[in-house]
């Protein structure tokens, strides 16, 4: 039946872009309402583009429509005004981020409207900016100002209290691997590139004076090659890729504890209990690392007194059958601040008392020393373990949304710390679930000496729906970034190996208990991205000031004319 719905969705969309192709019309003569059927048309075409159930060629083309809306107002000043523009692209941002990541709502609707209203609020200011500035500069340089704009707008968004990269176009090949394993050199941000450019290029055969699509033999084969020359590359980095020789064995779990009616309602006891006892299905002697997800702790652990935490001590007995075991795990822990230390923007005041204390979504490393690793989960999910903008709402933390693990304004830490086992000779990237969606972030535990990774999340909070799916899927665009191999172990799935360069291997149903035993192999050499991070956005972010800048001049020189 989804099957069905989904062909007959598709067969809608392809149906409406054949219609445009042969769509004659003035643009003096264009109607208001055929605005907004093009502004809904980019949205569907951007909405059944994108995975894991969509048809990804459509985001080659979900653009054209809604950059022809911007044309047409562009050459009509005097007919429309912004304001219509900026509707039409609401429409389309609005209507994108609902049919992709409606799935929020599942942790909280009043979050899932905020986090929706405001990111197609972002990007269709985006687009205006885009367009404000070709009105100043002229439509020659239309095509680099929308590609370079939004580039910008995606780096941007990858850094500041309102963070949410889920809908950066080159994520959409997460469900490709095979096309883009050029990513290595150029990360996500060339995958958007690549979009946009066929975007771009398909709109220029719009003519913006006869308002109809010119299509030549020449044209064809540009977009062909366009399209198919990237694919082609990727197949040739991946048939001349590196297989990698050094191995280690690990053991993922997968506890499947209902995150709302179970984890933080049930004793902590009892569940680590049962976690172990999976682990023991397939722990032997031989097994390297043992990884539980993300807050699979729910102890409220002070790390002054980490050596005499229940737990940790559970845990150090179960290590002592396994001398060579390090194990990985998620934990929610706090720091109480001494008396006269300096406290952090999202230090919290004890209600009875002078104290102060910094609340963390932590991963631990325990092995058979006495040393016990630990690393604070520092990219946050905005509204849900971090209320925007500390210094303006800090007392309202409290009123964060509950959407995985610990929840609130938590406490961060600047360096990307990576585990090591006592003889230092293995080296795990602790990354603990949203912290996977970013790029260039995980790139800093490999430059920092990590061989694999090791993801910890709790995907349970979202249901069974396209999110957990989503999330899972970033993860290979890390691991071919990096050339790391991950294991990842899911609170309620789906947990698995990837591979190096991409594959998933061994992957677990969903919501269902689950161990898994296998061998990761080692990487120590760093890829051009690893070394040179988001370069192609930052190029695109100094193009864009470029144009800003110049489009200032131009207007001062018209004033003073």
């Amino acid at each position: 039946m989804r099957e069905s719905l989904r062909l007959d969705i598709l067969g809608i969309l392809k149906s409406s872009f054949h219609e445009l192709s042969y769509f004659r019309f003035q643009i003096t003569k264009v109607k208001t309402y055929q605005l907004f059927l093009l502004s809904l048309l980019s949205a569907l075409l951007l909405a059944f583009g994108w995975f894991p159930n969509g048809f990804i060629p459509l985001v080659f083309i979900a653009f054209v429509p809604l950059l022809i809306v911007e044309q047409s107002i562009f050459q009509n000043p005097e007919k429309y005004r912004s304001l219509t523009l900026f509707v039409c692209s609401y429409i389309t941002f609005f209507i994108w981020n609902i049919l992709t990541t409606w799935w929020i709502k599942n942790a909280s609707y009043g979050g899932a409207a905020m986090a929706i209203m405001c990111n197609a609020l972002l990007m269709t200011i985006t687009f205006m900016l885009f367009h404000k500035v070709k009105k100043r500069v002229g439509e020659k340089w239309g095509n680099i100002l929308f590609a370079s704009f939004w580039i910008t707008f995606e780096f941007l968004h990858l850094d500041w209290d309102l963070t949410w990269t889920w809908l950066t176009l080159g994520n959409a090949f997460a469900v490709t691997p095979n096309w883009v394993q050029w990513y290595e050199y150029t990360g996500v941000f060339g995958g958007s590139l690549w979009i946009l450019s066929v975007n771009c290029l398909v709109f220029s055969w719009y003519h913006s004076v006869s308002g109809k699509f010119q299509i030549s033999k020449s044209k064809i084969i540009g977009l062909v090659v366009l399209i198919v020359f990237p694919i082609a590359i990727s197949y040739f980095v991946l048939a001349f890729s590196i297989n990698l020789k050094e191995e280690t064995n690990v053991v993922i779990v997968q506890p499947n504890i209902d995150p709302y009616n179970e984890k933080f309602g049930g004793g902590y006891a009892e569940q680590l209990h049962k976690m172990l006892e999976l682990a023991s299905q397939k722990t032997d002697s031989t097994t390297d690392y043992l990884f539980f997800p993300e807050t699979a702790l729910t102890e409220d652990i002070w790390e002054h007194e980490l050596q005499q935490s229940a737990s940790v001590k559970t845990l150090k007995q179960y290590l002592k059958e396994y001398p060579k075991l390090k194990i990985i795990i998620g934990a929610s822990t706090a720091k109480l601040y001494q008396k006269n230390e300096l406290l952090s923007l999202t230090a919290c005041k004890f209600t009875n008392g002078d104290a102060y204390y910094d609340a963390y979504n932590t991963a631990f490393q325990l092995d058979s020393t006495n040393r016990i690793q630990i690393y604070h989960k520092s990219k946050l999910v905005p509204g849900v373990e971090k209320m925007p903008f500390p210094f303006i709402f800090k007392y309202l933390g409290k009123l964060a949304i509950d959407l995985g693990g610990t929840t609130g304004s938590l406490g961060i830490q600047k360096e990307r710390t990576v585990f090591a086992s006592p003889d230092n000779k293995l080296k795990a990237a602790p990354v603990i679930c949203y912290e996977s969606v970013y790029g260039e972030y995980v790139s800093e535990y490999v430059t920092n000496g990590a061989q694999f990774i090791a993801i910890i999340t709790n995907d349970g909070w979202w249901g069974d729906t396209p999110g957990y799916k989503q999330h899972l899927k970033y993860g290979t665009l890390r691991a071919i970034e990096t050339r790391r191999y991950i294991a990842r172990s899911a609170n309620t799935g789906i947990s698995c190996i990837i591979t190096d360069k991409g594959e998933i291997q061994q992957a677990t149903n969903w919501w269902v208990p689950a161990v898994i035993s296998s061998q990761i192999k080692l990487n120590n050499e760093l890829t051009f991205y690893t070394k040179y991070g988001d370069y192609i956005a930052r190029a695109a972010m100094y193009l864009s000031l470029i144009l800003i800048l110049y489009s200032w001049l131009i207007r001062f020189k018209v004033v003073r004319k």
